[in-house]
């Protein structure tokens, strides 16, 4: 990876990941488990948790295909370490004069190939810092946004 092209996005819009992907060849599935495909995804997790909360949603991605990974996976694998390469000098910065929390969510429609679920996702940021983000995917096939919103509702926590 050290002469890799850089590139601006944790993961590229054109990896539609699925398991029920072609297979790969018999050389291509050695060489996927020589560079040991789970131990690269844990490793890009403590990389998330710790210090780079972007990345959550491509890791969530590829984390789906740990126990039976293809080339495609691989490649959207390489991608993500290609991303935090070319952007090795971001951070979080918690500090200056703003200091409000602000949330967002966000919500994609039937993303996930196989299953057809929605993925929801949620950050809560103080001043210019993330202090808090999660994505995953919905527990029922969503017949409308209505629908995603009241099974959403039930499970957020009470703050007051």
């Amino acid at each position: 990876m050290a002469d890799a092209k850089l590139v601006n996005v944790p993961l590229g819009g054109n990896f539609k990941l699925s398991e029920a992907q072609t297979s790969t060849t018999e050389d291509e599935k050695a060489l996927i488990c020589e560079v040991l495909y789970a131990s690269v995804v844990g490793s890009l997790m403590y990389v998330m948790v710790c210090t780079r909360p972007e990345i959550t949603q491509a890791i969530r991605v590829v984390s789906r295909y740990i126990s039976n990974p293809r080339n495609e996976h691989w490649r959207a694998m390489k991608w993500i370490l290609r991303y935090l390469k070319g952007n090795s000098d971001m951070s979080l910065c918690y500090g200056g004069t703003d200091v409000q929390v602000l949330g967002y969510v966000d919500s994609d429609f039937a993303g996930d190939i196989d299953s057809r679920r929605s993925t929801i996702s949620h950050v809560f940021t103080l001043g210019s810092g993330v202090v808090s983000w999660i994505s995953r995917l919905q527990k029922i096939v969503a017949l409308s946004t209505m629908e995603v919103s009241m099974s959403q509702r039930q499970k957020l926590p009470r703050i007051f």
